[in-house]
């Protein structure tokens, strides 16, 4: 019998966004117009009514995480007899939870994305929960991803990579890419990209919410509140996990703010690129933000290197970093072109010691 014991106080933030006619509008380069050769019926969340279980079916095992938005349990589903993990939503609006079922429900089946089983309501505590595919040996990646062999670090990102590409190839930007946002079956080699709460379709012009990602892992173009933005975020945050993973440094950048993580990204990636950044979407800083940057030359990824993680780096590494890590969300690589990267051609034949 299904029992939740635990209340959810805590609320959602209201989405937010300040409107900037003054910037220049910027359009992805890649899969802008994918949602236009689909049917609204696609991409609408507004009026989506879920399925619903049968909330009888399934048992509590224990909690396993928590999060600003949810609460995650180990269940079972009696009727199989098969583990899941079934995520609750705190109470928040309908539309959010409704695009987080749409967006799992597009992707489903998709490679190395976590499945969505099935849709629970608790309706005494006006409740939804989602549940999910359990790995067998289900790890946090947070956890594992920095012990990694150089094989291994590649193998995962590139499965990683894959699950990106194949949601920006559906209209779809995941918005919240972090260690903490995949799970791990080490023994058998498999990993899923979780947490699609934040997840949005894209729409060329948009203005998005810059309130999304986690600091550690957010773009250059959140930090300096451009709307704007498209499924490049997501590769941005892939590369401060990739930098974490190569230069055994998590985080990578590690901000105590908004406003410091902008500084800790400009000493690294210097004031120049950022200037000219700002200068070509006609972005204006907040005049104490501004004055926290002070001047900063380009760092070589050489810096960083050590005889703790110089076995991991080469100069193919730096070049894929590079790629990912460009403050211009424009110039970014992009899912599709990283996964044909040399970087990645060990993984691409699946060939390991």
């Amino acid at each position: 019998m299904f029992k939740p014991q635990i209340l959810l106080h805590e609320h959602f933030e209201d989405d937010h966004t300040d409107s900037q006619s003054h910037q220049i509008k910027s359009v992805s380069r890649v899969y802008a117009d994918v949602l236009s050769t689909k049917p609204e019926s696609f991409y609408e969340y507004d009026t989506l009514t879920p399925k619903f279980d049968d909330i009888d079916h399934y048992s509590l095992i224990k909690k396993i995480g928590s999060g600003k938005y949810s609460i995650v349990f180990e269940a079972v589903h009696e009727p199989k007899g098969e583990r899941v993990v079934i995520k609750m939503l705190k109470p928040v609006r309908k539309k959010k939870i409704k695009r987080e079922i749409k967006i799992l429900e597009c992707l489903k089946g998709g490679v190395n994305i976590v499945k969505l089983l099935a849709v629970v309501e608790i309706a005494t505590m006006d409740l939804t929960a989602l549940v999910f595919e359990q790995l067998v040996n289900n790890e946090d990646f947070r956890s594992v991803y920095l012990k990694l062999s150089e094989d291994d670090t590649r193998f995962y990102l590139y499965e990683v990579m894959k699950a990106l590409e194949y949601c920006h190839s559906n209209g779809i930007m995941h918005r919240d890419v972090k260690p903490h946002n995949l799970i791990v079956d080490l023994e058998n080699r498999k990993i899923r990209l979780i947490d699609w709460g934040l997840a949005e379709f894209y729409h060329p012009g948009q203005e998005y919410n810059v309130r999304v990602a986690s600091r550690y892992y957010k773009g250059p173009e959140l930090l300096v509140d451009y709307p704007y933005y498209d499924y490049s975020l997501d590769i941005w945050s892939f590369g401060c996990m990739l930098a974490s993973m190569l230069f055994r440094k998590e985080p990578f950048f590690h901000g105590s703010d908004n406003q410091d993580q902008l500084v800790r990204i400009a000493k690294v990636l210097g004031t120049v690129e950022l200037n000219n950044y700002l200068k070509k979407y006609n972005i204006v800083l907040k005049a104490s933000l501004q004055g926290l940057l002070g001047h900063h030359t380009r760092k070589s990824w050489q810096r960083f290197v050590t005889s703790e993680n110089e076995y991991l780096v080469d100069s193919i590494a730096f070049d894929l970093l590079e790629n990912c890590l460009k403050i211009d969300h424009m110039e970014r690589i992009s899912a599709k072109e990283a996964l044909k990267h040399k970087y990645f051609a060990k993984a691409r034949k699946n060939v390991y010691v």
